[in-house]
């Protein structure tokens, strides 16, 4: 039997990345470690069932007078408010967007840095595994061993020849990504000149350029299908381990409903989320209802936090949370905002996308899986009904993708991304014991 090691998980407080953690999590569990999960407050209860400890951790002040929300619920209420600026260019919200959202995570992670020094003395873990996009400098200057998860598109880790991170540009042209950086630069320098500053007082290392989050020295992981993975473009060491999926087993069954079930000829079954934080932009929700709503296809629609405002077509059926793992096996395409998991999820099972971007890293997603043929990007506010029908009635259509997307999907599961990440995670909590 494996010798058993504490590991401790921090993610992000949003589904994508706790989720993924949380398959990981289990597979370490089911090998026989314990598993802690310094989670953001918001998450209390919902991982000790599934086995793991929680020691949960706040990024702000508590406010003793605040209801209780839903998981995440900070970054849902910051994604509602700041919604008007997803229709503009990318370049533009590097710094109505991007800037104040780097500006609140390190913020976030300051606060939270004596609880997690705290944490890590108590349960004293083997390894750290870190799932952001900023350092928490307590994770990474422990006596443990640090891995870092890069669960948002891979072009996180920068290179020259790829195109710049949360710009959505194509890998094929060039001609902006220069005034892209420089602007990214300029919005950026003062809050990563003093983050960096900060993080070397807590004894952390001195950050790589345009970058908030620290690149261990032992094992990195990203989750990234290799069909649409950059690394011919931009090489990585071997400290950096791909793998192609990261799909938890933790969801419940989903069973469809007859409507749903029984559907007429010609008609396909199709997937609607624009997962935990786009799915309270209720406006942009409702119209894609509505225009899907005069299909003749079916559509399962993921309703998101604010599910009870929404009115859903008879053509549908849906909730504020459906298991997703356990419904894209059973669809014939995926409309999504093009987050990382969904759009990993979405190739894992071999399912064609209309890809509807609407902040961060999404836009990458969407040009990639646009400008390699595995499905549709669409401009996510400016799309008429048109193209939205037609995107849908094209790709499933598409016999010839539709096959071919089968057999990656089978390749992709076949690889077993979960149990890969797992193993890797093992490792290097048994070398580092082994070296203490």
């Amino acid at each position: 039997m494996t010798e058993s090691l504490t590991v401790m998980f921090m993610p992000e407080s949003a589904y994508g990345p706790t989720n993924q953690c949380i398959g990981l999590g289990k597979v370490l569990l089911d090998r026989g470690h314990r598993v802690v999960f310094a989670a953001e407050a918001s998450w209390a209860g919902r991982l000790e069932p599934f086995g793991f400890v929680e020691a949960l951790v706040d990024l702000a002040e508590p406010d003793p007078d605040a209801e209780e929300g839903a998981a995440g619920q900070f970054w849902i209420d910051f994604v509602n408010e700041t919604a008007p600026e997803f229709a503009r260019p990318t370049r533009d919200q590097l710094a109505s967007f991007v800037q104040p959202t780097y500006d609140a995570l390190v913020t976030g992670a300051r606060y939270a840095e004596p609880r997690l020094r705290e944490i890590i003395a108590e349960h004293r873990p083997d390894v750290i595994v870190e799932d952001n996009v900023v350092s928490f400098p307590a994770l990474m200057t422990s006596d443990a061993a640090f891995v870092r998860i890069v669960s948002c598109n891979p072009l996180e880790v920068r290179g020259d020849d790829i195109p710049p991170v949360f710009s959505g540009y194509p890998m094929a042209d060039r001609s902006q990504w220069v005034d892209f950086l420089a602007e990214f630069d300029r919005v950026h320098a003062d809050t990563w000149t003093e983050w960096d500053a900060w993080c070397r007082e807590q004894g952390a290392p001195p950050l790589p350029p345009r970058a908030f989050m620290h690149t261990s020295p032992t094992a990195n992981i990203y989750v990234y299908p290799r069909e649409l993975d950059y690394t011919d473009a931009r090489p990585l060491d071997d400290t950096w381990h791909r793998i192609d999926s990261s799909v938890r087993e933790t969801d419940e069954d989903y069973d469809l409903p007859p409507e749903l079930a029984d559907r007429p000829d010609g008609s396909g079954l199709v997937y609607l989320s624009l997962g935990s934080l786009g799915g309270a932009d209720v406006e942009l929700m409702q119209r894609l209802i509505d225009v899907l709503g005069t299909s003749r296809h079916r559509v399962v629609v993921s309703m998101g936090p604010r599910a009870d405002e929404l009115r859903l077509a008879d053509n549908m059926s849906g909730a504020a949370t459906v298991p997703q793992t356990k419904v894209i096996p059973q669809v014939d395409l995926v409309i999504t905002h093009g987050g990382n998991n969904t759009t990993t999820e979405a190739m894992h099972f071999g399912k064609p996308m209309v890809v509807l971007p609407l902040f961060w890293d999404q836009y990458d997603n969407a040009q990639r899986v646009d400008e390699l043929g595995y499905g549709v990007r669409l401009p996510t506010y400016a799309f008429s009904d048109d193209d939205l029908l037609g995107a849908v009635d094209r790709l499933l259509a598409d016999t010839d993708l539709r096959t071919r997307l089968d057999a990656i999907g089978a390749d992709i599961r076949a690889r077993d991304g979960v149990r890969r990440g797992a193993e890797i995670i093992e490792r290097v909590g048994l070398d580092h014991r082994g070296d203490r």
